[in-house]
This record gives C-alpha cells, sequence and structure tokens, in this order.
C-alpha cells in the first residue's frame, strides 16, 4: 500500500511538473506571437508593407492553427489594397486578403468547435469578416455584405463576454455602431433587423475607449476617431491630438500628414496647415520615403481646403480644378471632396444651378464613395450655409 500511495505521489508530482512546464513554454510562444503581431502593425501603419507582413507571418509559423494570425493579414491586405496605386497589385492584394479571411473563419470556426468559450477566436473571426466586408463595400458586393454580416454581431458578443479584457473588441464594436448609424434610412432599418442598431453616441463612446486602452487595435482606433472627428462630427479640436499623435510616432505614413494638415486647416490654424502642406509638397517633388508624384491631387485638395476655410475662394477653386485633372481610380475621393467644395463655393456666391451640378458630378464620381458624396446629398437637397466659425486652438503649435 505504502508503495502505491509513493507511486501516486511520484506520478502527481511529474503531472503537475509537466504540466507546469506546458504553461511555461506555452506562455512565452504566446508573448512571442502577441510581439510579432504588434510589430508588424507598427511596420504596416509606418507603410512599411514588406517588414509588416513577414512579422505577421512570424507570428502564424508560431501557431499555425491560430485564426488571429490569418485575420491580421486579411486586415493588412485590406489596408494596402485600398491604398494601392497600381490596378496589378491592387488585384494581388484583393486576392489575399479574401484567401486569409477565409482561412481565418475556417480555423475559427475550428476552434469554436473544440472549445465554444474561446473568444480570441470568436474576435479573429470577427475582424476577419468585417474586412471582407469593407473590400465587398468598395466592389458594391451586396450579396457578400449580406451574407458576412449576418453573424458579425454575435460573434463580438461572444468575443467580449469569453475575452472581456480585450479592449480592441470596443473597436469593432464601435466601428458598427457609429457607421450604421449615418447610414441611409432604408438600409439603416434593415442593418438593425439583420446586424444591429446604429448608435452614434454609443459609437463614439466606444471608439474613445478603444483609441484609449487599445492593444493591437489601438492605433485603428485613433484613426478611425480622427477621421470622424472631422469628416462627420466636425469637431476638429478633438481630432487634432489624434492627428498629432499618429503623424509623430509614424512619419512616413503620408496619411496623416494630411489629416493633421486637414485637421489644422478646419481649426483655422492656416500658418501650421500651409507648413504641413508645404512640407507634403517638398516631400513629394523630392519622392522622399513613400511620398510619390501620384498624391500630388491630394496635396492640391488639402491647399484647396485651407484658402476655402480662409475665405479666399479663388485660390481655393484653382487647386480644386487641378484636382479635377487627375482621373487615376485611386484619387476618386479627392475629385468628390473637391467637386463638393466647389459647389459650396457657388452656393456661397448664391449661385444655386451651378451649385448643384457640382454636387450631382460628385455623386457620379465612381470610386468617391464617402463621406463626401453624403455631403453632396445634404447640400443638393439644401443650400450649404456656413457653420459658426470654429475657435483656434492655440496650444501645441506645430513645428
Amino acid at each position: 500500500m505504502k508503495i502505491r500511495i509513493n507511486i501516486l505521489v511520484v506520478f502527481l508530482i511529474l503531472l503537475i511538473s509537466l504540466a507546469g512546464s506546458a504553461a511555461n513554454s506555452a506562455e512565452p510562444q504566446n508573448n512571442h506571437f502577441h510581439s510579432y503581431l504588434r510589430k508588424g502593425i507598427d511596420k504596416a501603419f509606418n507603410l512599411e508593407t514588406a517588414a509588416a507582413g513577414e512579422f505577421i507571418m512570424k507570428a502564424m509559423e508560431l501557431d499555425p492553427e491560430n485564426p488571429a494570425g490569418f485575420a491580421y493579414l486579411a486586415m493588412l491586405n485590406l489596408c494596402f489594397y485600398e491604398m494601392s496605386l497600381d490596378q496589378n497589385d491592387r488585384n494581388v492584394r484583393q486576392e489575399a486578403l479574401l484567401h486569409y479571411a477565409r482561412e481565418a473563419i475556417a480555423k475559427g470556426e475550428k476552434r469554436i468547435k473544440n472549445n465554444p468559450h474561446d473568444g480570441q477566436a470568436y474576435f479573429a473571426m470577427s475582424l476577419a469578416k468585417i474586412a471582407k466586408v469593407q473590400w465587398a463595400i468598395h466592389q458594391k458586393r451586396y450579396f457578400v455584405i449580406a451574407q458576412e454580416t449576418s453573424d458579425i454581431w454575435d460573434y463580438l458578443e461572444k468575443a467580449k463576454q469569453e475575452n472581456p479584457q480585450n479592449p480592441d473588441t470596443y473597436f469593432l464594436m464601435g466601428l458598427l455602431h457609429y457607421h450604421l448609424s449615418h447610414l441611409p434610412g432604408f438600409i439603416r432599418f434593415l442593418s438593425s433587423a439583420f446586424i444591429v442598431a446604429g448608435n452614434n453616441k454609443k459609437g463614439i463612446q466606444e471608439l474613445e475607449l478603444a483609441a484609449q486602452k487599445g492593444d493591437l487595435l489601438k492605433e485603428l482606433a485613433q484613426a478611425e476617431l480622427a477621421s470622424a472627428y472631422i469628416n462627420i462630427e466636425k469637431q476638429p479640436a478633438k481630432a487634432l491630438p489624434l492627428a498629432m499623435e499618429l503623424n509623430k510616432r509614424f512619419p512616413d505614413n503620408y496619411n496623416f500628414s494630411f489629416v493633421l494638415g486637414n485637421v489644422l486647416a478646419d481649426l483655422h490654424r492656416f500658418d501650421e496647415a500651409l507648413y504641413i502642406a508645404r512640407e507634403i509638397e517638398k516631400n513629394i517633388q523630392t519622392q522622399t520615403h513613400l511620398f510619390v508624384p501620384q498624391l500630388q491631387p491630394r496635396y492640391n485638395q488639402l491647399m484647396g481646403r485651407i484658402y476655402f476655410n480662409k475665405g479666399e475662394y479663388e485660390s481655393s477653386m484653382e487647386y480644386f480644378h487641378n484636382v479635377l485633372k487627375d482621373t487615376s481610380f485611386y484619387n476618386a475621393r479627392s475629385r468628390v471632396w473637391a467637386l463638393v467644395r466647389m459647389g459650396m463655393i457657388h452656393d456661397l456666391h448664391k449661385e444655386r444651378k451651378l451649385a448643384e451640378e457640382y454636387y450631382s458630378k460628385a455623386l457620379e464620381e465612381e470610386g468617391g464613395e464617402g463621406t463626401a458624396q453624403i455631403e453632396a446629398k445634404k447640400y443638393l437637397k439644401n443650400p450649404y450655409t456656413p457653420a459658426t466659425n470654429q475657435t483656434s486652438n492655440l496650444h501645441d503649435p506645430i513645428k
């Protein structure tokens, strides 16, 4: 009996030791997995495409059955698909994002089948599906949108329930709450029935939480929140600290330079906005980092916005006309904004017929869907009238 007890004790000690070793070995692996994802995301935000992909692939090699790696690769390819200046590269990015989204969902479903309480798997599937839906919106694949959105919210709720300490969940929830609240009436009704009801206030609150406390999606939440404040909420003062932080952290990402310039222009901090614009122009001319000539229309759009806000409408129109000279697919949104601003100028001059023509052209621009076309619809219905000027924010000057 004593021998049996001793054998049992030894067996239990061995079992505990092995369990401890497994836990200790799993923890560093998880840490490395997360670290590689973090590095990949940082590289992506600084537009270091190849390095971003390499780090996320290293994470996948550590845990090839983890759907998170595939979901982040889907998001990475979505970002570069949207930013691509070459149609062939755009097609390659499209195929990659769809492939990795499918893999993330398949591997997530497999893990949930083995463990219905796997919150990380639910979150990864939500991320992959949102990447696929965003692509479908660009492509106007309405069947794909309906098909993929049907269970996104269920996945997100389960991800939050099973893993409440993951603040990135609030980013995806905020994204849906916020943008669904801005859809046209009938589509908003359908989204309420099949996904979740839009809620502007709640969406902003969730995006703010993710922007403050987020983990891997913190910077994405900050960028989304800055865009919402400047383009939809018309609160550039709230966008400013976000734009400044992103521009400082990721100096090679020209998108954040443009965002910061737009924010400063809307705050009527014109000297600083012009400084940012001139830096962009200089970088485009010297092709510093990724400031390529194809960004010239975006520079013209920024300059037009600055002069529009200054009330110098003749100079503003010159820049907007230069924007319209470019017909490339990747500058469609710049053209839409130029057309909308030109319509606004004609409204200010009481030239309603001309204003309506520009708003109508903005709505006809293929590939320019987004906030600018929403503005065009609004001003086509009711003439543009300037709101009370935003008071200048004299803190944190740009140097």
